[in-house]
């Protein structure tokens, strides 16, 4: 049997999120940076998609840090996948803030209004596809973003376009089509000009094998060759995130423990219906001490 820790995508953020983590981190990351993290995290700050990404990534390395266990594998829903290469130990925490910094910048740049992210529950994929095919022009783009469950996915583009397919998807009886708290259009071709510039930027980082197991929440397996991860990282803002396939990935591959790092509990409730043995768990409202239990006797289950 494994473990995975799983760290959350924009969307997860909480005002006050970081003020709960040790001193350490924080400090760490207002040296590299060059500016009081702290000051990121204020409910008007997080209205930037540069700060919402640099407190998910500072978020979850301090947690992971504070559970001082490793797991067996490591994976992370679109800007998550930063803070999980740090604790797999393929990217330095130093050069993750700054990539995460230069990250949010692009996507910020790239469409600083008028576009966003919508979630849609209740209708199956095909359905949704069905529905984007409909509202699809060169006018009002909209496209799939993210396959969270069987039930559930994302969709991104303009708004125009989304709240066209979301009424679209009501009139088809979708239980709920929500925007959501993220003001640029993630995982789709409207951001393939800055995923390339990102790319040029990490050409210049230097990488390392994964120490622990890093799945991908693209491509929903494991990566271990550098250049595979120097792409999976640069290109996630623009490629489809196939969340439900990661943690069924993981779940064949022997995970019957997850573990979500901060903020909040989103993971955990969409690990529930494929982890129908173990045990899924969120860091937020645990003890320290009964998630380090957890992952010590997942271990010597190993043995």
């Amino acid at each position: 049997m494994s473990s995975l820790l799983v760290f959350p995508g924009q969307g997860a953020q909480q005002p006050g999120m970081l003020h709960r983590l040790p001193r350490e981190t924080l400090d760490e990351a207002s040296e590299v940076l060059g500016e009081n993290v702290l000051l990121l995290d204020s409910a008007d700050a997080l209205r930037s998609t540069r700060a919402v990404q640099l407190c998910l990534l500072i978020a979850g390395v301090a947690a992971a840090r504070q559970l001082a266990m490793a797991a067996d594998y490591v994976a992370g829903l679109s800007i998550g996948a930063y803070p999980a290469a740090v604790v797999a130990g393929a990217l330095s925490f130093s050069d993750a803030l700054h990539l995460v910094s230069l990250r949010g910048e692009l996507m910020q740049q790239a469409y600083p209004q008028g576009y966003g992210m919508t979630a849609i529950i209740g209708l199956d994929l095909s359905t949704v596809e069905t529905l984007l095919a409909q509202v699809h022009r060169n006018e009002t783009p909209v496209y799939l973003a993210n396959i969270n469950a069987d039930n559930q996915v994302v969709i991104a583009g303009s708004d125009e376009a989304m709240n066209a397919v979301a009424q679209l998807a009501r009139q088809r009886g979708a239980g709920l089509a929500k925007r959501l708290a993220v003001s640029v259009p993630s995982h789709c071709p409207l951001l393939d000009a800055p995923a390339q510039t990102l790319a040029e930027a990490f050409a210049k980082v230097r990488l390392q094998t994964p120490a622990t197991g890093y799945l991908s929440g693209s491509r929903a397996r494991p990566i271990s060759h550098v250049e595979a991860l120097r792409d999976d990282l640069a290109f996630n803002m623009c490629r489809v995130v196939d969340w439900r396939g990661t943690v069924q990935s993981a779940y064949e591959r022997g995970v019957r423990l997850q573990i979500e790092l901060p903020p909040g509990a989103v993971l955990t409730g969409l690990a529930r219906r494929v982890f129908e043995q173990g045990t899924v768990i969120a860091f937020d409202g645990a003890r320290l001490d009964t998630l380090q239990a957890l992952l010590r006797e997942e271990g010597n289950r190993q043995l």
